[in-house]
């Protein structure tokens, strides 16, 4: 990664010229492609900057087509070369070719290169478009159960059914950490909670809520759904509270016939749909956005299409489960091993092999497809109304890839149809190029190019807190490569509305991370999540979120201090009235940060510095350039950063506009002037600065 002199060492000289190398610049931004997302059709311009009266000539390369691009536009720094690509109508690749007296460099997504990767080329796909409201938007994700309990009447009662062969439980002390089996324990939160707490929300600054899975499921989890029609009256209202717990004695739940009448009642069922509208209008009326987690690669075994509980058995409303009849009309949902096991066939393939979690079979059951396809478009439409989709495991999703691509496309049709402004989002690990070419999500979470760098990067510590790694920890050559590698998976419009967390429900709190210790809840116990964590680092952490490209997300908690090791212990209940209010104070001003300044959601990213522990990056449009500089290390820095690089004049202030430090935060806009292109400044340890500085044009 680049050192304090990148500039200068990365000039090369020859007999008439030196380039400039850090001048060299492109992007799928808007201010170098226009439009930046171009429908079928259109004209498009890309541009190519250099620095003044420094190179010969840019060729345009694509796809073996090569043209030489004009010199149109300069300001007192840069030059612009551009090329209009006419009436574009499918997707295409493009990187260029710089000369400058004889040296010849090519430059792609990642930067400078003397070999292409054309895994690493620009790409545009016209007709694909994203969100504008995701762009840069600030996300907060809301494990239900946990969050807030606004109704007590709709509380899981102790007794209530069973579970993976146990009674759920009640938690009547809301502070209660959770158990290392945690599954069937209940703490009451609801979606009347999240009403109430609707501003706060907006008083933090939050744009869109991400539910955790909302429909009716047996788990506080709910990734194994009973009902993708209804929203769970646990959740929601119950109206009609009649029938019995369970008898302690048994784990039948034909018995539990107070979980039945909640669950299968549609007197209840309406009513919890009904709360979820309103929480929606709420929602929107606030100007925040609202999308739900769609789990479409297996459902759970008390679903109503195989209803292995007997759940639905002997009500008249609902239709013999696969489970139960082999003339079941959801025979076909599922994939049966052994033909001859009815009445109560348990040979159905479970997802990894859990008999709670039956996969869907997609590829045998085209009236599956079509009913999920309808369950996709309802909840974006009205009356719901909801914003968008994330959904889960979605590489899974199938038995064959070539089906998994097929859904994934029906499904963006369908949702895009009733919805043209919903977000499609995935959960993905490792690449996920092939399902971001414009016809099937529009994102993911982003673990490849945010989460998993920054945790070693700061942490040294792996996302599930089961491996620590010293060698990855501070290492900013490994931090930038994996970011180049992984954002060069992703269309421009896919990284700026990627899901950017430093936590969620799956992995361990990124606070406790910050403790560089390896543990589990049943290995160390909970306390020791809470232990010799820092501050610092994690205020490091959400400078970085808040100001690198994409949409930051935060998990519920996270912004007043809650600690946890991974699942279940990531998922403790939010501390109201027990609050770190300084951490709470300081998220509401990175966000605050994030949103005055436009670069920081949808401008341009150049690196500008990395050292062992330390890097520095600059956003910036036209309009104005922010520099950030995360010092990791136990000891100060004083860097000299080429600002001109983001097009800052000599003589500029750039304002730093916050300092984070091991004891706090401060505010204190403190003026450093550009001198000889150069930002100097001195960064005390465990710190993260932001400057920012408007630009002159022309």
């Amino acid at each position: 990664m680049r050192d304090n002199s990148f500039s200068l060492i990365n000039r090369i000289y020859n007999s008439t010229t030196v380039l400039d190398f850090g001048a060299l610049f492109s992007d799928g931004t808007p201010q170098f492609v226009s439009p930046a997302e171009p429908m079928p059709g259109d004209n498009v311009t890309i541009t190519f900057r250099t620095a003044r009266s420094n190179v010969d000539t840019v060729i345009f390369v694509s796809e073996n087509e090569r043209f030489e691009m004009r010199l149109t536009h300069c300001d007192k720094i840069f030059d612009y070369y551009t090329i209009e690509i006419q009436k574009v109508r499918r997707r295409f690749t493009y990187h260029f070719e710089v000369h400058s007296g004889r040296l010849v460099v090519n430059y792609n997504r990642a930067g400078c290169c003397r070999e292409i990767n054309p895994d690493f080329d620009f790409t545009i796909v016209p007709g694909f478009v994203t969100p504008d409201w995701a762009k840069g938007a600030v996300f907060y994700q809301i494990y239900v159960d946990r969050f807030c309990n606004g109704d007590k009447s709709n509380d899981v009662l102790t007794d209530e059914y069973s579970y993976l062969g146990q009674h759920v439980k009640k938690v009547d002390d809301w502070y209660k950490l959770p158990d290392s089996m945690d599954v069937g324990n209940f703490y009451g939160g609801d979606l009347q909670g999240v009403i109430n707490k609707l501003d706060y929300l907006k008083d933090l600054g939050i744009d869109v809520i991400y539910f955790n899975p909302i429909f009716v499921s047996p788990s506080n989890h709910k990734y194994d759904i009973q009902d993708y029609d209804h929203i769970d009256p646990h959740y929601g209202k119950i109206v009609d509270d009649s029938g019995d717990l369970l008898p302690w004695e048994t784990n039948d739940n034909t018995r539990a016939s107070k979980y039945i009448n909640r669950v299968t009642n549609s007197v209840n069922l309406e009513a919890s749909n009904m709360l979820f509208i309103r929480l929606v209008e709420e929602a929107h009326r606030r100007g925040i956005k609202v999308i739900l987690d769609g789990v479409f690669n297996h459902c759970g075994s008390f679903n109503k299409w195989l209803d292995k509980e007997l759940i639905y058995d002997q009500n008249p409303e609902y239709k013999k489960g696969a489970y139960i009849s082999e003339d079941s009309p959801y025979r076909s949902f599922f994939r049966f091993n052994n033909e001859n096991e009815w009445p109560n066939n348990n040979s159905y393939n479970g997802w990894w092999g859990h008999d709670t979690l039956p996969k869907l079979n997609y590829e045998e059951s085209e009236k599956l497809h079509d009913y999920i396809m309808k369950i996709g478009k309802k909840w974006v439409s009205p009356p719901f109304n909801a914003d968008g989709w994330r959904l889960d495991v979605a590489a899974d999703l199938g038995y064959t890839e070539e089906y998994n691509h097929r859904f994934w496309r029906d499904f963006r049709k369908a949702v895009k149809s009733a919805n043209p402004d919903a977000i499609i989002l995935a959960e993905h690990y490792g690449n996920p190029r092939s399902w971001l070419q414009g016809d099937e999500w529009d994102t993911i979470m982003n673990y490849g190019a945010f989460m998993e760098p920054i945790t070693w990067f700061l942490t040294g510590v792996e996302k599930h807190s089961d491996e620590f790694r010293g060698d990855l920890l501070g290492n900013a050559e490994v931090f930038e490569g994996s970011m180049r590698t992984y954002m060069s998976c992703m269309l421009y419009n896919s990284l700026y509305v990627s899901m950017n967390e430093l936590s969620n429900h799956d992995h361990s709190r990124f606070l406790t991370r910050t403790n560089h210790r390896v543990g589990r809840i049943h290995t160390l116990g909970p306390d020791a999540a809470n232990e010799n964590v820092n501050k610092g680092i994690f205020r490091e952490a959400v400078v970085f979120q808040m100001t690198w490209p994409g949409a930051p997300t935060i998990y519920y908690g996270d912004e007043v201090g809650l600690c946890g090791w991974t699942d279940p212990d990531s998922r403790r209940t939010y501390p109201w009235g027990r609050e770190d209010t300084e951490l709470l104070k300081f998220h509401k001003v990175m966000i605050k940060i994030h949103k005055k300044y436009a670069s920081l959601r949808t401008g341009s990213l150049k690196f500008l510095h990395g050292e062992y522990k330390c890097i520095a990056y600059g956003r910036f449009n036209y309009e104005e350039a922010v520099v950030v500089v995360l010092n990791n290390d136990y000891t100060e820095k004083n860097l000299k950063l080429h600002v001109r690089e983001l097009g800052v004049h000599n003589k500029k202030n750039m304002k730093r506009v916050i300092l984070t430090t091991e004891e706090g935060f401060t505010r204190d806009d403190q003026a450093n002037v550009v001198y000889d292109n150069v930002l100097s400044v001195t960064v005390p340890p465990v710190s993260a600065s932001v400057y920012v500085c408007k630009l002159v044009s022309g």
